[in-house]
């Protein structure tokens, strides 16, 4: 048996790795079996067919995020405790893996594989042991990106195996809706919209990109609309989305949160959206933000580029490994807010580029499958059980 382990059901990188993973290893005939942590005990942001095992934990508002994840570590640990042996446990995150780090010592884990999509730089103490400990201590290493395995290299002296991400292209560019379907669907209608996907926090580069918007907006078009999908992590930015709030004022911005904007809103922070419609979300917008300080791999832009819809992404290592400046999408340099701002005006109103960056797209898109990733894990896996 093969047990992946992730910190959480919401759809996060790790999560939505964890998911597919878990299922192209099943259509490979492999018997897997994914854990999670379940606050509260919900469910997995979407349907799998894979067998899970979800460990209810509760979530406690005046606990800091330290305290937080090592309670959580140990009611996922505790659970595992008595799951039964497996061949192979994967930890998909530095807390999962602090639960397997502690089994393994007791003698009841064999051996850990754990993917490092990227390394933070936690202002805890606390946190950065942790995360250490979750690189330096495990068995095996994977990595999703050529340039993180070179980090873990040269930073923590240790060696990972490179496996890039899938994604799933036909799902995305089978959406059945036009853009004006889509967009009525989607509550904005024709107004051209300017989509980013992962909720308001530093990583993400959320406030270069209202910053870029509010320069750009008159220029994309009339009524032009700034929409943020996603959120859902373990950390409270709270005084960063309150700055972020402030940059909106200062600009003139009007904020609307949750689905179906008002007509008088420049932004609007929707939160997580169904996984169901995130294609019809791609095929609503007219540019895809990726304006990321930090990334693992950045399987939000494959998932646009399937849907047909063109990319400004910010222009990191990570991303230059499967994606090229003018080929599949326009690239600029981190936190430069003019470039952001001049990028987005000509992905959305330069018809022969956005021609141009699709057909790019689809053939950068076309290299990269959830299966082709799974074959990989198990040949992966066949060492770790040779460690065991």
């Amino acid at each position: 048996m093969i047990r992946l382990v992730t910190y959480s059901t919401k759809p996060r990188g790790g999560v939505v790795h964890a998911l597919a993973l878990a299922e192209a290893l099943d259509a490979e005939g492999a018997d897997v079996e994914l854990w999670a942590l379940a606050p509260e005990g919900t469910g997995f942001f979407r349907e799998t067919s894979v067998r899970t095992r979800l460990v209810p934990v509760e979530r406690r508002a005046d606990e800091d995020v330290e305290a937080r994840i090592l309670r959580y570590a140990d009611v996922l640990a505790d659970a595992l405790r008595d799951a039964g042996p497996a061949r192979v446990h994967h930890a998909e995150d530095c807390l999962s893996a602090r639960s397997l780090l502690r089994l393994r010592a007791e003698g009841v884990v064999p051996a850990i594989v754990r993917t490092v999509h990227h390394v933070d730089d936690f202002p805890s103490p606390v946190l950065m042991e942790c995360q250490r400990a979750s690189i330096e201590d495990v068995d095996l290493r994977v990595c999703v990106s050529g340039w993180w395995a070179e980090r873990l290299r040269e930073d923590f002296g240790v060696e990972a195996a490179v496996i890039p991400n899938g994604v799933d292209a036909e799902r995305f560019a089978g959406c059945p809706l036009g853009r004006a379907e889509a967009g009525a669907r989607m509550g904005w209608g024709a107004r051209p919209v300017v989509l980013a996907v992962g909720g308001v926090e530093p990583r993400k580069g959320a406030r270069a990109l209202l910053a870029a918007f509010a320069e750009a907006r008159e220029a994309i078009g009339p009524r032009a609309l700034l929409v943020i999908a996603g959120g859902a992590t373990l950390f409270d930015y709270a005084e960063y989305r309150a700055a972020w709030r402030a940059d909106a004022a200062r600009f003139g911005l009007v904020v609307h949160e949750g689905p179906d904007p008002s007509p008088a809103a420049d932004v609007a922070v929707i939160g997580p959206v169904a996984d169901p419609e995130m294609p019809a979300l791609y095929r609503a917008a007219d540019v895809l933000a990726f304006p990321s300080t930090r990334e693992g791999f950045g399987l939000v832009v494959l998932e646009a580029l399937a849907a047909g819809l063109p990319a400004v992404v910010s222009d990191l290592p990570v991303l230059r490994e499967h994606l090229a400046d003018g080929r599949d999408c326009l690239m600029v340099p981190v936190d430069d807010v003019p470039a952001l701002a001049a990028a987005l005006v000509r992905a959305v109103t330069d018809e022969g580029l956005r021609r141009a960056l699709v057909a790019g797209g689809t053939r950068t898109v076309a290299g990269f499958s959830w299966a082709s990733a799974a074959r990989a894990h198990l040949d992966l896996y066949a060492r770790a059980h040779a460690l065991a």
